[in-house]
């Protein structure tokens, strides 16, 4: 045999002994994968909980044939304890503190309901994240066969008024443990999943496990559209600056393939978070969103499939985790320093910002002293605006000094009456804004500045849960629209009810219109004055109808405010000093600031652009 014919041999021999090796692995691993496998049908059993849920409610299924249908489709066991936890009946035990209230049954040792002790619905009932028998929480793992813990009844070993410890025992030694504890005072409900004595009974091989948990949240808010706009489903990587989502308003589903750090499912202004001691290896995140017209009132039914690793070794093996249940409060969330405050939506970072500087300390801060919310919107309201008066006075005062040369603007309004003398228009009104000390810019850069400010509050409020429940006036809720009128019809992109808080901020953007183009002496071309004086209105009452009836009253609070700064500032401003002031620049050499100077180079390039076209066109 030649040299290429012994080197050929060898490669074949080691392809063919990696492909043994390879087929090998494959075969001791999938054993331990089949728990994997036996996860797939999760999914589809979220809506099987909420169906048979329904029917129980309606006494169509009682309990006892829902137990006979599982024994019937019952496998068989290896393990005999297995066997008779499949049969046992199980029992519910329950857990509280002062702010949650959880109820746990043995079957699979899972959470049966969660209750927020600290609030109601906003029909005043109890408020359930997860109502009983709504949810399911399951363990699978390879322990000599298949093992889905929600499948068995587990024995209570342990249990107290805030904690309960439940075991699973084998024929073999050994068994799984869960326990579940409530610290005093906190919406964090801490579990430890243990495997005590289990190296016999779990192959070596062995290396994750998968929890299954879905569940179904239910309506809570009055509003649905909003309920329903800042539901969602949130996942963190441990560095990232904040969270990602993976389904806001619509169904949706995420496969993470990397490391993560904890999820949440998120309602509008109540979460469910579960963050593992060490990370998740991956994960499978799911949402569905009921219709407004389900008979049952759910909001969403949520999925979680998780990989988490397991190092097999003797004695026991215990994985912390932690489960949150309570409000999307910025402040409670933050205090935990696993950046849960992320999920709060407060807007992007050009407006975050304002919201976590300014907006929430004041909140809080006004909160400890005043119980009446409609106060504390007012006196923030008016503090924001001493924020920025130095800027806004800056802007009024322009608009004041053009209504004083407001007759000198008609006048070149008549002196260049045709298209044609545009440019030479706008050059004249230039030099008289220069005359008057007037900024071009005065008015619009105040307006910029506080965009962020107005986007802000936009986020904040129908997210803030301090306004929720909070009475005002005809309003019963803040975080939610308010209703004078309930219409017995839907009307297109407006709803079936009428706010009278958006009808005030409407007609205060009306009245602000108006009397801003008064003051400012300018003349606007017809459809544009009536797309700035009325459209823009109307457009904002329907769009603001079924928005938080605390953001349309801020809405309205600013724009009075801002009219009475108009009105005193314009009475701080003397006719007379303004033209007197005019009359002697006139006389004075002028000297071109900057922006005058960029914008009449911009006008001779634009009228030397127009000769240039006419000349061509000329020819």
């Amino acid at each position: 045999m030649n040299k290429n014919t012994i080197i050929g041999f060898v490669l074949i021999g080691l392809i063919m002994f990696g492909f043994s090796w390879f087929q090998t692995k494959q075969q001791r691993e999938q054993m331990a994968y089949q728990a994997q496998l036996d996860s797939i049908a999760m999914v589809e059993q979220m809506a099987a909980m909420a169906l048979d849920s329904a029917k129980r409610a309606e006494g169509l299924v009682t309990d006892g044939e829902m137990s006979g249908v599982k024994v019937m489709n019952m496998p068989a066991y290896k393990d005999s304890l297995l066997t008779e936890a499949r049969l046992a009946e199980a029992q519910i035990v329950k857990i509280a503190n002062e702010k949650v209230e959880l109820e746990f049954t043995t079957r699979g040792a899972q959470p049966y309901s969660v209750k927020i002790n600290d609030y109601m619905t906003y029909d005043s009932s109890a408020l359930y994240l997860i109502k009983p028998d709504m949810s399911q929480y399951n363990i699978s793992i390879y322990a000599g066969e298949s093992i889905n813990t929600k499948d068995f009844a587990f024995n209570i070993h342990e249990v107290t008024d805030s904690s309960v410890v439940m075991r699973l025992p084998f024929a073999q030694g050994g068994y799984i443990e869960q326990k579940y504890w409530l610290p005093e005072g906190s919406y964090m409900l801490q579990n430890e999943l243990s495997f005590v004595g289990m190296d016999e009974v779990i192959p070596r091989n062995v290396s994750m496990f998968d929890i299954d948990w879905s569940f179904v949240i239910p309506r809570l808010e009055k509003g649905y559209k909003n309920e329903k706009q800042y539901s969602k489903m949130n996942y963190y990587f441990d560095g990232d600056k904040k969270p990602e989502i993976a389904a806001r308003g619509k169904d949706d589903s995420k496969s993470v393939n990397t490391r993560l750090s904890w999820f949440a499912f998120q309602q509008q202004f109540f979460s469910a978070i579960m963050t593992p001691a060490n990370d998740f290896a991956s994960a499978d995140l799911s949402v569905k969103y009921y219709g407004e017209d389900d008979p049952s009132r759910n909001l969403m039914a949520c999925s979680a499939k998780l990989r988490s690793e397991y190092t097999p070794m003797p004695g026991k093996v215990t994985l912390p985790y932690e489960f949150y249940f309570g409000p999307n409060d910025y402040r409670t969330l933050k205090s935990f320093d696993n950046k849960y405050e992320k999920i709060v939506p407060l807007g992007g970072w050009m407006v975050a910002w304002f919201s976590r500087l300014v907006i929430i300390p004041s909140f809080d801060f006004l909160g400890r002293f005043i119980s009446n919310y409609g106060l504390v919107i007012l006196i923030m309201t008016i503090l924001i605006k001493l924020l920025i008066s130095p800027l806004t006075i800056k802007s009024y005062k322009s608009t004041a000094k053009m209504q004083v040369i407001k007759p000198e603007i008609d006048k070149l309004n008549a002196k260049y009456p045709n298209e044609k003398d545009a440019m030479k228009k706008q050059q004249a009104t230039m030099e008289l804004y220069q005359k008057a000390g007037i900024s071009p810019m005065g008015g619009c850069l105040p307006m910029l500045l506080q965009m962020p400010i107005l986007f802000a509050m936009f986020r904040f409020f129908p997210a803030s849960i301090e306004l929720r429940g909070e009475k005002l006036w005809w309003a019963d809720d803040l975080s939610s629209y308010d209703s004078i009128l309930n219409l017995p019809f839907n009307i297109p992109f407006y709803g079936n009810h009428v706010s009278l808080f958006a009808i005030m901020m409407s007609a205060m953007l009306v009245i602000s219109s108006l009397v801003n183009m008064r003051n400012t002496g300018q003349q606007q071309m017809p459809g544009m004055k009536f797309m700035m004086v009325w459209m823009m209105p109307i457009m904002m009452l329907f769009f603001m109808n079924n928005y938080a009836s605390g953001l349309c009253y801020y809405y309205f609070l600013s724009s009075l405010i801002t009219l009475i700064q108009m009105f005193i500032v314009r009475s701080m401003i003397d006719d007379n000093k303004v033209r007197a002031k005019m009359a002697e620049n006139a006389k004075k050499p002028r000297k071109k600031s900057k922006f005058h100077q960029r914008y009449e180079e911009a006008l001779k390039a634009q009228q030397a652009q127009l000769r240039e076209q006419q000349r061509r066109n000329g020819r």
